[in-house]
């Protein structure tokens, strides 16, 4: 129940009534005015109770992890979902039997989820929220792996003095190769192609 029409004396008993209905707080609801009392004759005969709609306003944060629940769910998967407020957004953190189902192939799952997530949070969000999923800490273990990866390939290409073409990569896995790349000297980086096939080209810094 997101929504009652309530009556009573005044709009203020008749508002804590609905929001006792609720089971909420003032800070979460709209509320509107159907009727205003009125007083009948001498103030005794046909009186007129103050009559309201109260309704609660979709919280954004609450509305993407219940998404997120149902999705899992039809999904068969079971996971417990961990909140971090951060000063850039959110983090939703997933843990349970079954996680890597919801990671996918290098994180496609995940990102697809995300990208749901954050369309749904949005549709209920004043300002933009920004909403980052993992999925217990697999984005940290990524960027550490993708970290290595770029160091590794960076070394090949001095060495062998010759192009080493990646896979595929979203934006972000390419900004952290690029990224650890700039701390080697003698390689340069690029990215060729079109999404969703972008990938990153290292190559020695004279070639």
């Amino acid at each position: 129940m997101k929504k009652v029409t309530v009556s009573g004396k005044t709009v203020d008993e008749a508002v804590q009534s609905a929001i006792t209905q609720l089971n909420t707080t003032r800070e979460r609801v709209s509320i509107q005015i159907v009727e205003e009392p009125q007083k009948g004759f001498l103030g005794l005969i046909g009186v007129k109770p103050a009559v309201v709609e109260v309704e609660i306003v979709p919280d954004a944060a609450e509305e993407a992890v219940n998404f997120l629940q149902d999705v899992t769910k039809n999904m068969g998967v079971s996971v417990e979902i961990n909140k971090i407020e951060t000063k850039d957004g959110l983090i939703l953190n997933l843990s349970g039997e079954g996680i890597g189902m919801l990671i996918g192939k290098r994180g496609q799952t995940l990102d697809s989820l995300q990208y749901l997530v954050n369309l749904v949070a949005n549709r209920y969000s004043e300002q933009y929220m920004r909403i980052v999923l993992d999925a217990e800490s697999y984005r940290d273990r990524r960027k550490e792996s993708l970290e290595q990866l770029a160091k590794r390939l960076g070394h090949k290409a001095i060495r062998t003095r010759k192009e080493v073409i990646l896979e595929p990569m979203n934006a972000l896995e390419r900004k952290i190769i690029h990224t650890a790349l700039q701390e080697i000297k003698g390689v340069k980086t690029f990215s060729e192609g079109v999404e969703p096939n972008r990938r990153i080209v290292v190559a020695p810094a004279n070639k």
